[in-house]
């Protein structure tokens, strides 16, 4: 099972989270942040349905895989 980690973070003249190299908006206070990264972080482990998933990878080949809609990652917050 993957893991995700949403960082609480100063960007931008305020607070945002960020998860790898990417960033939220911005947020006027810390709380704020820390708020909205614990409802992503909540929504990014909720159960989907089974999907069936067709992708090209660097080559251009295609592939055809099915996407399990409880294979979900851990998510935490880190303030």
């Amino acid at each position: 099972m993957s893991e995700i980690i949403y960082h609480i973070v100063e960007h931008d003249g305020g607070f945002a989270y960020k998860v790898g190299d990417v960033f939220s908006e911005t947020f006027p206070s810390r709380e704020e942040a820390l708020q909205a990264a614990q409802a992503a972080a909540a929504e990014q482990q909720v159960p989907g349905s089974t999907e069936g998933i067709r992708y090209q990878d660097k080559t251009g080949a295609w592939h055809d895989e099915t996407a399990r809609g409880n294979d979900r990652p851990v998510a935490k917050v880190v303030d």
